[in-house]
């Protein structure tokens, strides 16, 4: 074989490797325009893709954590030695009394506390899904109690009690409860965490969600923005995370606040002047109907919405995203436009001269 057809075959073979290589990245390129639902002509900048952290959603996992610890509290109890303290003490006995097999009241009430302290501390896991699911936990051995008794109830009429059990569950089980409540939580909250996606294409910025059957799509174009503005908690700071927002003119971004308690001067009982009434009545009622105005006076703030739906929720690569979308922003700016109109009308007057 001559050199002539060895370069030939060495030739083709070099020329059918990229052909093969895009038709494998057509379909994933395909997937992408389809998802973000990217414009003819638009295409998605190096490394424009974003995610938030897995360390971003670390207090679900930390909730699902403590709810198992719940589970295995009342499953073995507390055995403090001789010389432990009086409240660990105390505490083991509380356990110990309310831990009933049919009823256990002990574990329903430290569940509903852990439940109302989440929701009420107002953190990243005070979410209403979240809430309904320790929720579910609570009150699943009421449930199961209030089954068999039913059952119960029945059988004493001559039905028979299996007929009357929905649950097939006799006793609530701490430990394979805990397990299963556990395990589930962190497959959704890892689900949740990688359902969303931001991207930052030639024309927009785009936020993306799917999780189950809900959906949400943004589209925000350069022009658009007035502000990126970035937050690092001292918890993304040691994890190396940032949460980037996009402030636009219209108000994305930001969310109104409302605090104080509007329950109205005029409610309070006696605070009506009448006609009959004296000087001195209708001051001092005037008096409380102001000071009860203050008390309750409605302040309305606005403050940055970290919602992991319009922002880029604790993301990694928080650096490159602000950099490339203040260039983004400067290139389809109003400002830098008139400056290329300008250079485009210098370059053309020199050109004639």
């Amino acid at each position: 074989m001559s050199e002539e057809q060895v370069t030939e075959e060495t030739t083709e073979k070099t020329a059918e490797v990229p052909i093969e290589a895009s038709k494998e990245e057509a379909p994933s390129e395909d997937t992408s325009r389809n998802k973000y639902r990217l414009i003819p002509g638009e295409e998605i900048l190096e490394d424009g893709v974003a995610r938030p952290s897995t360390l971003a959603f670390m207090g679900m996992y930390v909730l699902g954590g403590l709810v198992f610890g719940v589970h295995m509290l009342f499953a073995n109890g507390l055995d403090p030695a001789d010389d432990a303290s009086f409240m660990l003490k105390l505490t083991a006995k509380i356990i110990e009394i309310t831990s009933w097999e049919s009823l256990p009241i002990g574990f329903v009430l430290t569940m509903g506390l852990l439940t109302w302290a989440n929701r009420m501390l107002n953190v990243s896991t005070s979410g209403r899904w979240v809430t309904t699911a320790l929720l579910g936990a609570t009150f699943l051995p009421l449930i199961i109690t209030a089954d068999n008794l039913i059952g119960a109830l029945a059988s004493l009429f001559g039905a028979e009690q299996d007929a009357f059990n929905f649950i097939p569950i006799d006793s609530y089980n701490y430990i394979l409860s805990g397990a299963v409540f556990t395990l589930l939580f962190w497959a959704l909250t890892y689900k949740y965490q990688r359902s969303f996606s931001y991207v930052v294409t030639t024309n927009a910025i785009i936020y993306h969600h799917a999780f189950l059957l809900s959906r949400s799509h943004r589209r925000i174009l350069f022009d658009r923005i007035s502000e990126v503005m970035v937050e690092r908690t001292p918890m993304g700071t040691l994890l190396g995370y940032a949460t980037v927002t996009i402030m636009t003119d219209s108000g994305i971004g930001l969310v109104e606040e409302t605090v104080g308690v509007n329950a109205g001067a005029g409610s309070m009982p006696g605070a009506h002047a009448k006609t009959d009434d004296s000087t001195a009545d209708k001051v001092r009622k005037g008096f409380f109907r102001s000071f009860f105005a203050f008390l309750t006076y409605q302040r309305t703030t606005r403050r940055v919405d970290h919602d992991p739906r319009h922002c880029f929720y604790k993301i990694r690569k928080w650096e490159d995203i602000k950099m490339m979308l203040n260039e983004m922003h400067r290139k389809h700016s109003q400002s830098n436009m008139l400056e290329d109109i300008k250079a485009a009308l210098s370059n053309e007057a020199e050109t004639e001269s």
